[in-house]
């Protein structure tokens, strides 16, 4: 659907309500419940080629997951590309924009615009609801294998072994997983990007820190190694957190390095279970002016209800990995929540969006 299409298919206009800045001794207690209200946003991702050589290629996520917690309405699109589509994944269905150019273009651009609404999201664990909700066999072997970065035998299993000797339940094995990412992971401000989610070479050289590809890419390959059905969910903050962390929003409408990935644990009976380890050490990083440590009341306000909800102020993507970009001359890419560009010279540096360029901005609408 192009842009003027997308248009005359409904209107919206920014949202009246804006959400008050709270200081840090305001901030609400963090407790995303499920709710029933939805919020709705529009994504806007541009793209220009600055130093096209041969025929320029562009691949921007769509959001590609409809969920409980998240619901996608429309994309749409304008700009001077030859070639401009929305194809998916075959392995995972992820969604994405394909754009290309001919060699002749000596300035590309592409703007993409997703409409899509989210709610906060919360599981009650305190029994089943559906005692029997479960994975078929093929599913639950789909989302136990591993992949290149997220090997489940050698290291990573008898790490996932030793985390969860002793427990019975799944529920208990997931659990114990994730308290043990929040005591032994830390968040490394020097990391590029969201990481690489390489969590054998995490393990082997103990060297536990990282961001978010890399922190809940470790709960989802230990998850995997010790028969629970895990992935991560890659995505972007789309808004403020209306709970007063400052580390747990998008601070700007400005949301081009604000990509964030989430990580899901499916337990029997109670479904997909929403899980975020790396987002508990993002608060001891960087919710005060100094860092602190998991026993700060900041911290530990966030822990337990991490294991369970997420607030819903993100977009996710995709659950893609290892995934091969159509038409791409280059390799595959280990997760797809950053734009990507190629031209004759090979792929740009998705982390580089001010040479890429690209920009990403968000805005919550209303009907």
């Amino acid at each position: 659907m192009d842009r003027r299409s997308f248009l005359k298919a409904g209107a919206m206009a920014p949202a009246a309500a804006v959400l008050p800045k709270l200081a840090l001794a305001q901030q609400l207690p963090f407790n995303p419940r499920q709710a029933k209200t939805w919020r709705t946003f529009e994504v806007t991702t541009r793209v220009e080629i600055l130093f096209p050589e041969g025929a320029t290629r562009v691949w921007l996520p769509v959001p590609s997951v409809d969920s409980v917690y998240q619901k996608t309405i429309d994309n749409a699109w304008s700009g001077n590309a030859s070639t401009a589509q929305i194809v998916h994944d075959g392995k995972y269905g992820a969604g994405l924009f394909y754009a290309e150019w001919a060699p002749a273009e000596k300035n590309p651009v592409i703007e993409l615009y997703s409409r899509f609404a989210t709610r906060d999201h919360a599981v009650n664990l305190s029994g089943p609801a559906s005692p029997g909700l479960r994975l078929s066999a093929r599913e639950r072997e789909f989302y136990t294998e591993s992949t290149e970065h997220m090997p489940t035998d050698g290291i990573v299993k008898k790490t996932a072994d030793e985390i969860t000797r002793g427990e019975k339940t799944d529920y208990q094995k997931a659990r114990a997983i994730y308290e043990w990412i929040v005591d032994n992971t830390f968040r490394d401000p020097k990391t590029r990007g969201c990481g690489v989610g390489d969590i054998k070479t995490m393990l082997e050289t103990g060297n536990l820190g990282g961001k978010c590809a890399d922190i809940n890419a470790l709960y989802v390959g230990l998850a995997r190694a010790a028969g629970l059905p895990a992935r991560d969910v890659y995505g972007v903050r789309v808004a403020k957190s209306q709970f007063g962390y400052r580390s747990l929003g998008a601070g700007t409408a400005n949301i081009t390095r604000a990509q964030h990935c989430r990580a899901e644990v499916y337990l029997t009976g109670f479904g997909w279970v929403p899980v975020d380890p790396a987002d508990v050490r993002k608060v001891v990083l960087e919710e005060r002016a100094q860092p602190t440590t998991v026993k700060d009341p900041l911290v530990e306000a966030v822990r337990p209800k991490l294991f369970g909800a997420w607030e819903m102020n993100w977009l996710a993507f995709n659950t893609a990995n290892d995934i091969v970009l159509p038409h791409a001359k280059s390799g595959k890419i280990t997760f797809f929540m950053y734009p990507q560009a190629e031209t004759a010279q090979g792929r740009l540096d998705s982390l580089d969006p001010d040479n890429f360029k690209y920009t990403m901005t968000a805005k919550e609408l209303s009907a």
